[in-house]
C-alpha cells in the first residue's frame, strides 16, 4: 500500500498557476510568502502556508492580522476547498497510470494499492522514486511511503522518513513515531500525552486491557491496523475496469487521427481477452494521459456486446468529435488506455462460405453512433415493468440500453394488449363528464381541452385496482372505458371512484386510440 501526503497542496496549487508547473525545479521566485485564510470561530485565520511562510515562523490557525504584523507583505489568499478537491482528484487521475486502485485520503493525501503493479516499474523502491520525482517536477511537495498496511504507510509518510518498509520492519519504524500517527482523534491524543504515552512504542509495551477500558477499542484497532495485524480496506474513487489495455508512447501524440489509430491498435489487443471470456464490451472508456499530468476520460456505450476493434474505434471517433472543443491536447498524450467497464455474453454466429457472419446491425450501429455523438439520453426507448397500472407499466430508458434487452427477449416476447391506446398521456388529465349512466356507465358527453365531445359508442368498464403498496390501501379503483365521439375520434377514459351516496367520482382522459 502506497500512501502519498501533500503537506502544501493548497499553496502548491496557487504556485503552479502563478509560476508554472516546473517552478520547484527552477527554484522559488523572489516573491512574498503565500498563505490561505479561512473563517474560524468568527475570525480570519491562516488555514494553509507554503514553505516560505513556515520559515518565517507563521503557524496554522494564526490570525491574519497577527500574520501581517509579523510580515506585512505576506500574500493572503482566501482558501477554495472546491478547487483544492478538484486538484487532488486530478492528481488521483494522474496516479491511475500506476494502479487503478486509487483512493482519496482526506484533503491532502492519496492511497494507492500497488499489489501486483510494483514489478512493472522495477520494484517498490523504483516505483516510489519515480512517482515522487514526477510529482516534484509537476511543482508538488510530496512525501510517500510503501508498506503492507495503509495505517503504517500513512504514519510513515506524514510523521516518519517514508520509503519502502519491509513487513518485518513495521514495529521498528512505528515505535518512535508520535501517537498522532495512528490517526486518532485529538482528544485521545491529548489524553495519551497527559498520561506520558507520547509515542507508539509506549502503547506497544502497555497492557491492552487497561488501554481499551480507558480510551476505547478504537485505539487498539488503529494500532493493529498500523502493525498490519488487522485488515483495513480502501475504497477506490473510480470503479475498477474488468479488462484494460494501454499503450505507452515514446513520443506524445495530439492529432485526432493518431489517437484513433492507436485506439484501434489497443482495441485489437483487447479482443483476445474478450474472446477468452466469451464476452463483448458494453461500456468502453478511453483514458488519455497528457504530458503535463492532466487526464481525460471519454466513455462510449454500445447497443449490443461488441469486440470488433474497428467498431470500437468508430465509437470513439464519434465521441472525439463531440468533445473536440473540450479536449485540449496541449503538448500531447503519452499514455492511451482503453478500459472495459462492463461486458456481457457475446452471441457468436456461424459464418457463411465466404467468411461473413454479419447480421442486420444497422439499427445497433445507428444507435451507437448517435449516442456516442449526442449522449446516451438523446434516443429513448420503452421498457416494460411489472405493474398493471398503465402509466407505470413502461418507463423510458436510453435506447442504447434497451436494444440489448430487446435482443435478449426475442425468444420470449412480452404479451401485448391491442385494446391499450398507442398514445398514452404521461399524466392523466382531469375532464368534465355529463349525462352519465350511473352507476357503471360511460358519459354521454365530456369536455376536454376546451372541446366538447359527444359519445356515440362506448365499451367498458374495465376495472383496475391500484397498487396498495404504492398508492395506499384507501386508493380508489379505476373504471376504464373505450369511447368514440361523433367525429370518429376514439379515446381511453376512466372514472376514479364510484357513485355512492354524496360521493362524486372524477373522470380522466388517459389516452388516444387509433
Amino acid at each position: 500500500m502506497l500512501a502519498l501526503n501533500f503537506p502544501h497542496l493548497q499553496t502548491d496549487r496557487i504556485a503552479r498557476k502563478r509560476w508554472g508547473l516546473s517552478w520547484r525545479s527552477r527554484g522559488r521566485p523572489d516573491a512574498p510568502p503565500i498563505v490561505c485564510s479561512a473563517r474560524l470561530n468568527n475570525a480570519m485565520r491562516l488555514a494553509a502556508l507554503d514553505e516560505a511562510a513556515e520559515t518565517i515562523g507563521l503557524k496554522k490557525n494564526l490570525g491574519v492580522a497577527e500574520a501581517r504584523a509579523i510580515y506585512p507583505t505576506i500574500d493572503v489568499i482566501e482558501e477554495d476547498p472546491a478547487a483544492d478537491r478538484r486538484f487532488l482528484e486530478g492528481i488521483a487521475d494522474w496516479c491511475d497510470r500506476y494502479t487503478p486502485l486509487v483512493a482519496l485520503d482526506g484533503k491532502d493525501g492519496l492511497f494507492l494499492d500497488i499489489t501486483g503493479c510494483a514489478h512493472l516499474f522495477g520494484g517498490e523502491e523504483a516505483l516510489l522514486k519515480d512517482i515522487l520525482s514526477r510529482l516534484l517536477q509537476m511543482g508538488l511537495d510530496v512525501r510517500g511511503a510503501i508498506s503492507s498496511s495503509p495505517g503504517l504507510s500513512w504514519a510513515a509518510s506524514r510523521f516518519g522518513q517514508g520509503g519502502a518498509i519491509a513487513a518485518d520492519e513495521a514495529e521498528q519504524v512505528l515505535a518512535p513515531l508520535p501517537v498522532a500517527s495512528l490517526r486518532l482523534p485529538e482528544e485521545t491524543v491529548d489524553s495519551l500525552t497527559k498520561m506520558g504515552l507520547k509515542y507508539v512504542g509506549d502503547l506497544m509495551g502497555a497492557p491492552r486491557a487497561p488501554l481499551a477500558r480507558r480510551f476505547g477499542t478504537s485505539l487498539l484497532l488503529r494500532l493493529d491496523q498500523a502493525l498490519g495485524t488487522d485488515e483495513e480496506p480502501i475504497s477506490p474513487r473510480l470503479p475498477v475496469a474488468s479488462l484494460s489495455a494501454e499503450r505507452r508512447l515514446i513520443e506524445p501524440v495530439g492529432a485526432e487521427d493518431d489517437i484513433l489509430m492507436l485506439t484501434g491498435q489497443i482495441a485489437t489487443s483487447l479482443k483476445p481477452s474478450l474472446e477468452a471470456r466469451g464476452a463483448g464490451g458494453r461500456v468502453f472508456e478511453l483514458v488519455l494521459f497528457r504530458v503535463d499530468g492532466r487526464v481525460f476520460r471519454i466513455s462510449a456505450g454500445t447497443a449490443q456486446p461488441l469486440r470488433e476493434p474497428k467498431r470500437i474505434a468508430a465509437l470513439f471517433s464519434e465521441r472525439l468529435q463531440a468533445v473536440h472543443d473540450d479536449l485540449d491536447a496541449g503538448y500531447g498524450f503519452e499514455i492511451l488506455r482503453i478500459n472495459v467497464l462492463r461486458y456481457e455474453s457475446f452471441d457468436t454466429a456461424q459464418g457463411d462460405f465466404e467468411g461473413h457472419r454479419e447480421k442486420d446491425v444497422s439499427l445497433a450501429a445507428f444507435v451507437e453512433r448517435v449516442s456516442a455523438r449526442l449522449g446516451a439520453d438523446c434516443l429513448q426507448s420503452f421498457q416494460l415493468r411489472e405493474s398493471h397500472v398503465p402509466e407505470r407499466a413502461a418507463i423510458a430508458v436510453p435506447a442504447i440500453d434497451a436494444l440489448s434487452v430487446q435482443t435478449a427477449q426475442q425468444g420470449n416476447p412480452p404479451p401485448s394488449r391491442s385494446e391499450r391506446p398507442l398514445r398514452l398521456l404521461q399524466t392523466p388529465e382531469l375532464m368534465e363528464a355529463f349525462a352519465i349512466e350511473v352507476p357503471d356507465g360511460a358519459p354521454a358527453n365530456f369536455h376536454w381541452r376546451r372541446m366538447r365531445h359527444r359519445v356515440l359508442k362506448s365499451e367498458g368498464p374495465e376495472r383496475l385496482a391500484m397498487e396498495w403498496w404504492i398508492d395506499g390501501s384507501d386508493a380508489d379503483d379505476r373504471d376504464y372505458f373505450r369511447v368514440e365521439d361523433d367525429q370518429g375520434h376514439r379515446f381511453w377514459i376512466y372514472r376514479e371512484g364510484h357513485y355512492a351516496g354524496d360521493t362524486t367520482p372524477r373522470w380522466f382522459m388517459h389516452g388516444v386510440l387509433p
